[in-house]
């Protein structure tokens, strides 16, 4: 995997350190049918889970899905075309990073942002979350997407360069120069697991 801290680092300017108290881990999108998308990452967001789960972050996943009939009307699928369908097994998170129900938040939406009409805001509110650890695919997309709105709220972004994906390195680095310049510090994996 490239050195992406060190692609960006004209962007990467700002820095700042979690606060684990008020942190939240958000997986964005780690579902059967993007499988192929988080396989080159899904050994760091792994990692973080299990970093986040012992240091008593919260551990939010996002479940992209749309639910039949899907609107003729709808950008997404005239955009993307054949849409992931709510309930079916491509629509599922991904075996590997263990989501349990009872333990934490899963997030259901149908569009790039995890805020647009979901109570994720309301959750971050109520459970004092200020610090945004961002992780998932695409990117350029519902990673990207979810860190502006973030940011529009106040939440301080902190988007793990190696542990998200989008459909080529060059989206790849194009978004995380873009964000770092706007609105999210970017990290890696170890200066989430290893803290300084």
């Amino acid at each position: 995997m490239s050195n992406y801290l060190e692609r960006i680092k004209n962007y990467n300017i700002r820095q700042a350190s979690i606060v684990p108290e008020r942190a939240a881990l958000l997986i964005i999108d780690c579902q059967q049918r993007f499988g192929y998308a988080v396989a080159p990452i899904l050994d760091n967001i792994i990692s973080l889970v299990r970093c986040c789960r012992e240091s008593g972050i919260k551990v939010i996943f996002t479940r992209h899905g749309h639910h039949e009939p899907v609107d003729e009307n709808c950008m997404m699928s005239i955009w993307w075309g054949g849409l992931a369908k709510y309930g079916t097994p491509e629509w599922e998170i991904l075996e590997e990073l263990q989501a349990d129900p009872e333990r934490d938040l899963i997030i259901d939406k149908d569009t790039y942002s995890a805020f647009y009409q979901t109570d994720l805001e309301d959750e971050f509110r109520r459970s004092g979350v200020s610090d945004l650890i961002i992780c998932g695919v695409f990117t350029n997309c519902c990673c990207e997407t979810t860190a502006r709105a973030a940011f529009v709220f106040d939440y301080r972004v902190f988007f793990v360069a190696d542990a998200t994906a989008a459909s080529s390195e060059d989206i790849h680095i194009c978004s995380l120069k873009s964000l770092a310049h706007s609105c999210a510090y970017v990290i890696d994996t170890k200066q989430v697991i290893l803290p300084p």
